[in-house]
């Protein structure tokens, strides 16, 4: 297909082509005003009842616990992005600092925060392993014998003989 030689214009002569596209950009424009930018649904929402709920497609939620271990190290990340950050502007404010030295002051806190959560994990194991306490309740008269036995037994052949006192 053969397009037309473009006519050379003269400054200050009207272009055609820019007034034509000008004109279609002005339709368009108002044919999207004249739409409208937002829909409402106006369709009644479900009743809500006793039916079960229905397995939805996709990623299954999240448990209470994955939801706080998730909390638990986003709180981990951002703690250790201010130690980092501090141990940065220390360097840096004081011109020169011993890299090593500020990573031992930085790391200390946390191996006393591992140690510690270490020794409460521990305690917590002992406490869950022992037995659990077990309490009597009693009805009725109670007798309290407070006698004691003692025994001896002497020679080869052993001859215990047990005495019981008041």
């Amino acid at each position: 297909m053969q397009l037309p030689e473009q006519q050379p214009t003269r400054p200050g002569q009207p272009d055609t082509v820019r007034q034509t596209a000008d004109q279609l950009m002005a339709a368009v424009d108002e044919a999207i005003v004249g739409r409208g930018y937002g829909y409402r649904d106006d369709t009644p929402l479900p009743a809500v009842g006793s039916a079960l709920p229905v397995v939805q497609p996709g990623r299954p939620p999240m448990s209470q616990r994955a939801t706080d271990l998730s909390a638990l190290m986003l709180a981990g990340g951002a703690a250790t992005v201010m130690v980092g950050g501090s141990a940065s502007l220390v360097m840096l404010a004081s011109g020169y600092a011993d890299p090593a030295v500020c990573a031992i002051i930085c790391g200390a806190p946390a191996v006393l925060v591992l140690a510690v959560s270490r020794l409460a994990r521990r305690a917590r194991e002992a406490v869950e392993a022992a037995p659990a306490t077990t309490h009597n309740h009693y009805e009725g008269t109670v007798y309290q014998d407070t006698r004691t036995v003692t025994s001896h037994t002497r020679g080869v052949i052993a001859n215990t003989r047990n005495r019981v006192s008041d």
